[in-house]
């Protein structure tokens, strides 16, 4: 199992918006293909997006420009896998890249039929993974409280 991915591709003018730049749809659309593949990756099986959420975009990404997308798995319950996405882009000349966008994004593992089946427990072993696991279950109970607040004024 492996618990982190990276794509890279050079931003096309297909994925152009009104401004010139990237359309912040295609950049979601890279978000989810390459959390997709981590989670799959990770679970060794079909999985679905359930969550999306946080998705801050630091800056714009122009057309023409190398793209990389880098999907970690952060966290995983019992059939989810918490998978966080830094979006980053560079010009052509340039060797640095600069963080563009990120997001949480979270999978469940299914079987045949769809229904959610167990996956492995992610481990953290690093300073870094302990701390963006702590960044999963703060976010965790943060949705919590704001399906509480949908449900008392939504439904």
């Amino acid at each position: 199992m492996k618990d982190s991915i990276s794509f890279q591709f050079i931003s096309e003018p297909s994925d152009v918006n009104y401004g010139g730049k990237v359309h912040g749809g295609e950049v979601m659309k890279w978000i989810d293909q390459t959390a997709y593949a981590c989670a799959t990756g990770w679970a060794q099986n079909y999985c679905v997006t359930v969550y999306v959420g946080g998705i801050r975009f630091f800056r714009p990404i122009s057309i023409g420009a190398i793209v990389r997308v880098d999907a970690q798995v952060i966290y995983t319950g019992r059939t989810s896998i918490h998978i966080a996405v830094d979006v980053f882009s560079r010009g052509v000349r340039e060797t640095n890249f600069e963080k563009t966008t990120h997001c949480i994004i979270v999978f469940v593992s299914t079987d045949d039929d769809g229904k959610p089946i167990p996956v492995n427990k992610f481990i953290p072993t690093t300073d870094k993974q302990l701390e963006m696991e702590e960044y999963a279950l703060r976010l965790i109970e943060l949705r919590k409280a704001i399906d509480e607040v949908k449900t008392k004024h939504l439904y």
